[in-house]
């Protein structure tokens, strides 16, 4: 059984920054992607950001995250990580991790003055 636990959000104003993490357990980490996903109320649920596998990996972004967010990864502490700047009031969402096949419980992340 796969279990992930992501921290890092919080209530932030708006230009500012979080980093999430996301840490695995039960998995090969190295072999699966991993991404970050958000729901916010009213929408479904989005990808945000994606990064494969190996040296290198493949990363994608959701348009509206481009250049403000980046995603990377720790295979030796299997974790994922989620550095978010330049954050915006439509930022505001419940950010999940995805991995191998199984989500996180989220993590609030709330853009407000």
């Amino acid at each position: 059984q796969v279990q992930l636990v992501e921290s890092g959000g919080g209530l932030v104003q708006p230009g500012g920054s979080l980093r999430l993490s996301c840490v695995a357990s039960g998995s090969d980490f190295r072999i699966w992607g991993a991404a970050w996903y958000r729901q916010a109320p009213g929408n479904d649920r989005e990808l945000v950001a994606f990064s494969g596998v190996g040296i290198g990996g493949t990363t994608k972004y959701a348009d509206s995250v481009k250049g403000r967010f980046t995603i990377s990864r720790d295979n030796a502490k299997s974790t994922v990580f989620l550095q978010m700047n330049s954050l915006k009031v439509e930022d505001t969402a419940v950010y999940y991790c995805n991995h191998a096949g199984f989500w996180g419980q989220g993590t609030q992340v709330t853009v407000s003055s």
